[in-house]
């Protein structure tokens, strides 16, 4: 009994081998990370899965009951002779990862390729291979992960179950009986044992996929973050060496340069030389026309000639309206260091910075057209807020589906009303208070247990109309700057309140306050500094002047590490006084 336990082992050693193999495949992925695959897919994971079972076959041993010796697989057994196996391991992996029907289809495909072999085993073992497939269903968790006990006391008892079909199928008895004390626990152990390892490799090969991706998606994220106050500024000699030096920290290659089309703009590495200058080479220029990524070798460009002390340079394109307007290059010291994951990053940051770059673009057309008023507003929505709304979403997708479902629904209607708000010239007091709730929604999400929005509106004056967009960058600014770092405790109040003199508008934080110097110019004018242009409350105060004079700019009261207060008024409509 023993060898046979060790020949069991050394066989499920190799089966397991290929549980590596298999999360290669996009259905094994899918079964795992989904719960729902496709017919063609549904039909692959059968198929798979009951060859799998009879690779399980095949790599068994035969024991004749004359002689009590094993011997390899043989493609018909004799009469005497039945088969130790690590049949059930597939039969049931596809079970506990895909259900009854996957369990069942490849416990059909794996028995009835046993029965054909024959030996006086044969139907008891192809019925309790169909049985196992059946069972394996059941403990199918839609959703979730199956423990590696669950999954190792699956497998043990689906051979056991094997084990008394023998006895109460197979003929003679007194065979029967022989062969299964020795076997019966062998194969027991060896295949409970070959299940749970089968789904440790599983999960712990897409785990490890998982975080890799995680990882990766979490420094983009964070580039973009750091990125967004340079390039929307437009691309020079200044933010392009500013974004080098973000890009050589964060993805640690030998040297990071841009350039535009014709000069290099900055170069920042381990390796000394001008940061600016011509374009000297002709992969650069390639990319320029192009406007596609290359992967170079250096020395294969340059041979000997070559004094760079990199060998190996990826070059992305800038663009902007589908016009390559720069490149992106980043140097290492060796091609294998440039793996097809590097190449996969460095595409999407170029098109992040792309998309950063247009944002400038667009920022100066709106300058130039002097319609400041709307469409600054609207370049308000930061990438920053975006990528964090995303990655919020992004994480409660697997821990909190309806909680996804709705914060996503606050984003599309946070865009879908700035998107709005570019071409209405008036919108409601109510319809200006949805758009808030919707971005505080994605906001609160994101300071869980941190914000509190205290809101107090009177619903009888919800129909005046204001300018839009016009409540939403006060909040998003007492949010941004004002409890911006704050543990705990953080406020946001907001009141519509209806008042002699007109409605009164407050938005006001209980967070660090503002300097002296920055309040008396905040609103009047934009204020170029580290935190930020104040070009949100420069545009909403140039609106409401513009829609309803001087009365109504706006008031702002702030106290340092106390609050801060920004309020204003508008006049009530003719309906509203005539009804009071």
């Amino acid at each position: 009994m023993f060898d046979l336990l060790i020949i069991m082992f050394e066989r499920v050693g190799m089966i397991v081998a290929v549980a590596f193999i298999l999360t290669r495949f996009r259905f094994f992925q899918n079964m795992v990370h989904q719960d729902l695959l496709d017919r063609r897919q549904e039909m692959t994971a059968i198929l798979f899965f009951g060859l799998f079972g009879i690779f399980g076959t095949y790599f068994g041993v035969a024991l004749d009951m004359q002689t009590l010796h094993f011997k390899n697989m043989s493609l018909d057994l004799t009469t005497d002779e039945a088969i130790a196996n690590s049949r059930v391991i597939g039969v049931v992996v596809a079970g506990l990862l895909g259900g009854y029907r996957l369990g069942i289809g490849a416990g059909l495909i794996a028995g009835i390729h046993r029965m054909s072999l024959g030996g006086f085993t044969a139907i008891s073992c192809g019925i309790s291979t169909i049985i196992s497939g059946v069972l394996a269903g059941y403990f199918y968790k839609k959703g979730k992960h199956t423990s590696l006990l669950t999954a190792f006391l699956i497998g043990a008892f689906a051979e056991t179950v094997q084990m008394l079909l023998i006895l109460l199928i197979a003929d003679p008895f007194p065979k029967a009986l022989s062969l299964v004390q020795a076997i019966g626990l062998p194969m027991i152990l060896a295949n409970g044992i070959g299940t749970a390892l089968f789904m440790l490799i599983a999960y712990n090969v897409l785990s490890d996929q998982e975080k890799v991706t995680a990882l990766q998606a979490q420094k983009t994220l964070r580039i973009a973050d750091q990125t967004v106050g340079y390039l929307r500024t437009g691309m020079n000699k200044e933010t392009a060496s500013a974004v080098c030096k973000i890009l050589l920290d964060e993805l640690r290659p030998g040297a990071v340069a841009m350039t535009d089309k014709t000069d290099i703009l900055a170069f920042i590495g381990n390796e000394k030389g001008s940061v600016q200058g011509p374009i000297q080479t002709d992969i650069t220029r390639q990319v320029i026309q192009n406007g596609e990524l290359i992967v170079a070798d250096l020395f294969e460009q340059f041979g000997n000639s070559c004094s760079s002390t990199f060998s190996a340079v990826v070059i992305a394109p800038l663009k902007t309206r589908n016009e390559t307007v720069g490149t992106l290059k980043l140097y290492y010291p060796s091609r294998k260091a440039i793996t097809d994951v590097t190449t996969e990053l460095i595409a999407g940051l170029a098109e992040l910075l792309s998309n950063q770059l247009e944002i400038a673009e667009a920022d100066h057309a709106y300058q130039l057209a002097k319609e400041a008023e709307i469409q600054a507003l609207q370049a308000q929505i930061s990438p920053h807020f975006l990528f964090n709304s995303m990655n919020i979403i992004i994480s409660l997708i697997r821990t909190n589906p309806d909680e996804a479902r709705k914060l996503l629904s606050s984003l599309s209607y946070f865009l879908r009303q700035n998107l709005e708000g570019t071409t209405a010239k008036m919108v409601t007091l109510q319809q200006e208070l949805a758009h808030v709730e919707a971005y505080l929604q994605i906001e609160e999400a994101r300071f869980v247990d941190k914000l509190k929005v205290c809101i107090d509106a009177e619903p009888s004056i919800m129909q005046e109309k204001i300018p839009p967009l016009t409540l939403q960058p006060l909040v998003e600014n007492a949010i941004t700057h004002g409890i911006k770092d704050m543990d705990h405790n953080s406020i946001v109040y907001i009141a519509i309140e209806d008042t002699v003199n007109g409605i009164c508008i407050t938005v006001e934080d209980n967070g660090k306050g503002i300097e002296q110097a920055r309040l008396n110019i905040l609103g009047t004018e934009q204020v170029s500094s580290e935190k930020g242009t104040g070009l949100g409350l420069f545009n909403v105060n140039r609106r409401l002047i513009m829609s309803f004079g001087k009365e109504s700019a706006l008031a702002i009261v702030s106290v340092p590490n106390e609050r801060t207060r920004i309020s204003f008024q508008i006049p009530k409509s003719e309906v509203s006084r005539q009804n009071e």
